[in-house]
């Protein structure tokens, strides 16, 4: 964390991987005033937030503005497509759609990084944060998985269609088993919100709609589970394909 509004100010000036910055509700001053100018400029994820979080947060004299860090360094789509065609692989990636337990997110990344993934893509808004407790609950694996941070998911996945990704949405409204789909070749698995799953936006944009089977009394999976299945049927299919 970074604390004091000058030094909030210049960690965003300076390009810093920031999650968000929180400011105490109510604050108005000159510095508040150019932070928020800085925040809009560079289009850093802000929030609004009681006196009361900014105390549990920090002890130290915080002027009101808190700056969490991101504990990783963002990659580029872009460069990750390239980098698995160049080395003759099919890409595979994880879209993170909304996840908000920074617990799913650490156990998916691990998963991703032990199946082999080309990376992860979440937006920029509505995520958890990628903090140190991000990396703890991965098992360290986002130190080694490429995590890709865009400001419009969709359309990323507009861009993953045009270099020959295919994008199939994890979701219980499916109809098509994710068994028996095919997920070899270049792939995009997307999967959704603790609450309400997959964006609507998302789902229209996706090439297939799959379900994982099931067949108790409980109607949904765990997100963090539902994706370690999604990312392993695809390294299966990949296997059987050898």
């Amino acid at each position: 964390m970074i604390f004091g509004t000058r030094a909030v100010i210049e960690a965003v000036r300076a390009g810093r991987p920031i999650e968000k910055v929180l400011i105490q509700s109510g604050l108005s001053n000159e510095l508040i005033r150019e932070l928020l100018d800085e925040i809009k400029k560079h289009k850093v994820p802000m929030s609004f937030v009681p006196a009361e979080k900014l105390a549990r947060l920090s002890s130290k004299n915080h002027q009101g503005v808190v700056c969490l860090l991101s504990a990783v360094t963002y990659a580029r789509v872009e460069d990750l497509i390239d980098f698995a065609y160049h080395q003759g692989k099919d890409p595979l990636f994880l879209v993170v759609d909304r996840v908000t337990d920074v617990r799913n997110f650490g156990a998916m990344a691990r998963t991703a990084d032990c199946a082999g993934l080309t990376g992860i893509i979440i937006g920029d808004k509505g995520n958890a944060p990628i903090t140190g407790d991000a990396v703890k609950t991965s098992a360290g694996a986002l130190n080694y998985l490429p995590v890709c941070k865009v400001p419009d998911v969709r359309k990323i996945i507009s861009l993953l269609k045009q270099n020959g990704i295919k994008v199939v949405a994890c979701t219980e409204k499916a109809t098509d088993d994710v068994y028996a789909s095919n997920l070899t070749g270049p792939l995009a698995i997307i999967v959704g919100s603790e609450e309400d799953g997959i964006s609507p936006d998302l789902l229209k944009v996706a090439d297939q709609l799959v379900k994982i089977p099931m067949f108790g009394n409980i109607a949904s999976l765990n997100v963090s589970v539902a994706a370690a299945i999604s990312m392993y049927e695809a390294v299966r299919q990949r296997q059987a394909q050898r």
